[in-house]
């Protein structure tokens, strides 16, 4: 436990200006200060792992757009895993491991209610992966209450080879479903069929998408499960059948200029095959949260999920993190480790 004499020194990631295009450094700055001693209902907690997520992006703009605005000179938002160190709040005590909005920062002092106590008896970080609100729940819920994948469907998801991307096509591969990932370069390509076990794969980088997609799903498909938005989804709407689902879970490839977003041109596909397009967020399900823990840590013990981890060590390195993930630096899950 920490005194009010002999606190620990947080450092926190602070944005220093609004972001025009793709993320950098020279968007952030270091500041350190005391952590500060937890009030009435406020728990001071230890960061171990922060959450690399795509959304963080959309709250650095000039404008608000999909999530909440960070002011300058604020802790940039992530979430995070941690233990409690001082505990001015009941029903938490020192040494409880907890998930929440820890901010990019080594420690954080906020109210108790804001965080959800863990079980250790699991890597804190399978909190932020397979069991991860932004992770592992957003692509179930996404699959099965939006996609409604049903067995011996074909699933199509892109962004395959990242967080939620490889979360959703190995769910779908465990409701019976064939599926195909899509990413960007041979290795990636590799990890998807090799060591997720999808029935196969495109790599966007080396082939055409369009006409890889009518290869290897010629009679059309059933899910597109996007995470990307742009032209695959366009290739995706070419090539969905009659009553199809198309999931809009993220567009990362658009978060850098919302102001200018590409909109699908091959929309009237939808109406012409009797399918859907849907878009949500986690949020939405929250009734449905008790159901996918319970689904997601049995495949976890059963060994039909796996979540690959790639860390930055330091919490100097969250913006290169964030940065790596816009330019597809990463497979599975990425964190910063303070």
């Amino acid at each position: 436990m920490t005194t009010a004499t002999n606190r620990p020194i947080n450092r926190k990631v602070v944005l220093v200006n609004y972001v025009t295009g793709l993320v950098g450094p020279e968007d952030f700055r270091i500041e350190e200060e005391p952590a500060r001693e937890p009030g009435e209902g406020e728990i001071l907690v230890r960061t171990d792992s922060l959450s690399i997520d795509a959304f963080i992006r959309t709250s650095l703009n000039a404008t608000e757009g999909l999530h909440q605005q960070v002011p300058i000179g604020a802790p940039v938002v992530a979430l995070g895993v941690g233990r409690v160190i001082e505990s001015n709040a009941p029903g938490f005590a020192v040494g409880d491991a907890v998930s929440g909005p820890l901010m990019a920062q080594t420690y954080a002092t906020m109210p108790a209610a804001m965080f959800q106590k863990i079980d250790d008896s699991l890597p804190l970080s399978t909190y932020l992966g397979a069991l991860g609100l932004t992770t592992g729940l957003t692509a179930y819920v996404g699959m099965r209450y939006v996609g409604e994948v049903k067995q011996g469907e074909t699933v199509l998801v892109s962004g395959a080879a990242g967080a939620v991307g490889s979360i959703a096509a190995q769910i779908a591969k465990n409701f019976g479903a064939r599926v195909i990932g899509v990413a960007g370069g041979p290795d990636k390509k590799a990890f998807l069929t090799e060591t997720l076990g999808l029935d196969a794969a495109i790599d966007y980088k080396n082939e055409n998408p369009a006409t890889r997609l009518k290869e290897l799903a010629p009679d059309g498909i059933d899910v597109f499960f996007d995470n990307v938005g742009g032209e695959i989804l366009d290739v995706a709407l070419d090539n969905i059948r009659e009553r199809g689902r198309v999931v809009i879970c993220g567009a990362i490839s658009q978060y850098n200029d919302q102001q200018n977003v590409r909109g699908p041109n091959l929309y009237l596909r939808l109406a012409e095959r009797y399918a859907r397009m849907e878009g949500f967020t986690v949020m939405h399900f929250t009734q449905n949260y008790g159901q996918a823990y319970a689904q997601l840590g049995q495949w976890l013990a059963e060994g039909k999920l796996m979540m690959p981890e790639q860390i930055e060590h330091g919490i100097d390195n969250f913006p290169i993190a964030l940065r790596k993930l816009f330019e597809g630096g990463n497979t599975g899950k990425m964190l910063v480790k303070p």
